[in-house]
């Protein structure tokens, strides 16, 4: 809003008395807030920093300790630079003392060699700065009308970043205050290089306000939250200290982001949508590229040099209440739970809502230290989610440990396939050797060919069970089930084993089958294995 010692002394009006910087040249980006004359040496006093003094000099000394002493206390107030007209009192150059002594301060020292009219200098000066002044008012609604708009619509946080970016022309980014990266807007750009390392250097950026800027960091910061819960921090790029324009968009923005942090608290957080749009990413990209590698390391997981474990959590519902369930508490809950164990455990966790097999989970991506035990971490960590969760039967189940960001899809596929072939829950976790034939037939769920096999098997007693309204297919499931034990398969149905066995004689007889060939149950147990895995068991 303010113009430099340099930009005021390019000014026409100034130009016109032939400027010459003759000290303090390390201060001419220093902002002139006032143009100010003043011909008695007791001035500082009357001052309030930033001030562009001018003077004809008359009634200064020619004591070198007193000129000294006039500059330093000048230099106190914080005024911004002392122009001398060298007409009357000194007509070739300053006294030396004075000289030596802004350059000290390193405020600039201007001779003027000509005769001026410093009103006309004030005026032009003066002007500049109410007219910018004025503009950045003027700006400055326009933040507010631009941030209540978008409070009122509602904006998710990618809007009110892209507006941030867009007003500033800054990078910015939303993270927590634990320094995970939330949401962020490159402002052009490359992301990779905004958020390489984010964690560690927004640790080393701290302030003890709620907002203000680091000009170590170059960072304009201000802290986001509500109701006396403060969440997260909303950092501004720049490298030159922030117009007040810029802070007040930080400020607005940060408000907007609260309020949607209010209004949506019933919904996914702005944690678990930063974590499902990784992991979305990891899924759908064979070879991770370098922005998704930075994304994921900003929000705590880095992808190179640790240990990387996909694990699924899918609730055991009925299929009915899967709708419901896909936006419901219990999801969230899990996620929930399955952050803090992550969290209590000191281990790096992506955690998302999403897809496992066909129905509703819970995601997460596990960076383990190269020194840790896989095996034990997970263990610990499902025991933790199922105790959190108790009352709500899940399977949980882990994909292979793999050290590469291009390994990771494979992980993360590997478990959300375990988890889908699952259909008893645990208290461990379940793993692709532990599923068997069931987690090979999940994995060709959907080939033609398997559907036609089980349809050829199958068909003729799913069309009896359905005419007549019979249960000869549950029949023949608890005899597969059983291994072949009919006594054990009759007591499992809950029936005598006359009436049992009466059953697996109609079985036969339907499919023109013999129970006592090894291979025609064996094709008959994958059938209905088929059969439950693409959601069709024919019970």
């Amino acid at each position: 809003m303010y113009p430099t010692v340099a930009e005021v002394l390019a000014l026409p009006v100034i130009r016109h008395g032939r400027p010459r910087v003759v000290a303090g040249n390390a201060g001419l980006d220093r902002r002139v807030r006032w143009a100010h004359v003043a011909e008695v040496i007791d001035i500082a006093h009357l001052l309030r920093g930033g001030e562009l003094v001018l003077t004809t000099g008359v009634a200064l000394p020619d004591d070198p300790d007193a000129l000294a002493g006039y500059l330093d206390s000048l230099a106190e107030v914080g005024v911004a630079g002392l122009v001398i007209e060298l007409v009357q009192h000194w007509p070739d150059a300053p006294p030396a003392a004075l000289v030596r002594a802004a350059e000290r301060h390193g405020i600039p020292l201007v001779t003027l060699s000509r005769e001026m009219r410093f009103v006309a200098i004030t005026e032009t000066v003066n002007g500049l700065i109410v007219d910018a002044q004025v503009s950045e008012l003027r700006a400055a609604e326009r933040v507010h009308q631009t941030f209540t708009a978008l409070t009122v619509a509602g904006a998710e946080p990618a809007e009110v970043l892209r507006e941030v970016a867009r007003t500033t022309e800054h990078p910015v980014v939303l993270e927590t205050l634990s320094h995970e990266v939330l949401a962020y807007d490159a402002a052009g750009t490359p992301p990779g290089d905004l958020l390489d390392g984010w964690r560690d250097r927004s640790a080393r950026v701290q302030l003890g306000e709620r907002t203000g800027y680091h000009a170590g960091s170059g960072w304009l910061i201000t802290v986001v939250g509500a109701r006396g819960h403060d969440w997260g921090r909303l950092v501004v790029l720049c490298p030159e200290p922030p117009p007040d324009r810029h802070v007040v968009v930080a400020e607005r923005a940060a408000s907007a982001l609260a309020v949607h942090r209010l209004v949506a608290r019933d919904g996914e957080s702005l944690e678990r949508q930063a974590h499902r749009a990784v992991l979305t990413e990891l899924l759908t990209c064979p070879v991770p590229g370098a922005e998704l590698v930075a994304r994921a390391g900003a929000l705590g997981v880095p992808l190179s040099g640790r240990q990387l474990i996909g694990l699924a959590i899918r609730p055991l519902l009925d299929a009915a209440d899967q709708p419901a369930l896909a936006a419901g508490p219990l999801l969230r809950d899990l996620a929930d739970a399955a952050a803090l164990a992550a969290r209590r455990a000191k281990i790096g966790a992506l955690v998302a809502v999403g897809e496992v097999g066909s129905a509703a989970g819970v995601r997460m991506l596990l960076a383990l230290s190269p020194q840790a035990q896989p095996e034990t971490v997970v263990e610990r960590l499902a025991a933790e989610v199922h105790h959190a969760v108790r009352g709500a039967p899940a399977v949980i189940a882990a994909g292979s440990t793999v050290e590469a960001a291009v390994d990771v899809r494979h992980s993360l596929l590997e478990a959300g396939q375990v988890a889908a072939a699952v259909r008893e829950p645990g208290a461990g976790v379940h793993r692709l050797g532990d599923v068997r034939l069931r987690g090979l037939l999940h994995l060709l769920a959907g080939d033609e060919r398997v559907e036609a096999f089980a349809d050829r098997e199958l068909g003729p007693l799913l069309a009896r069970d359905a005419a007549a309204g019979s249960r000869l297919t549950q029949a023949l499931r608890y005899f597969c089930a059983h291994g072949g034990n009919k006594s054990a398969a009759a007591a499992a149905a809950h029936m005598s084993r006359t009436a049992y066995y009466q059953q697996l004689a109609r079985v036969e007889q339907v499919l023109g089958v013999s129970l006592e060939d090894p291979e025609t149950v064996l094709s008959l147990h994958v059938a209905l294995l088929a059969q439950e895995v693409r959601g069709n068991p024919g019970e």
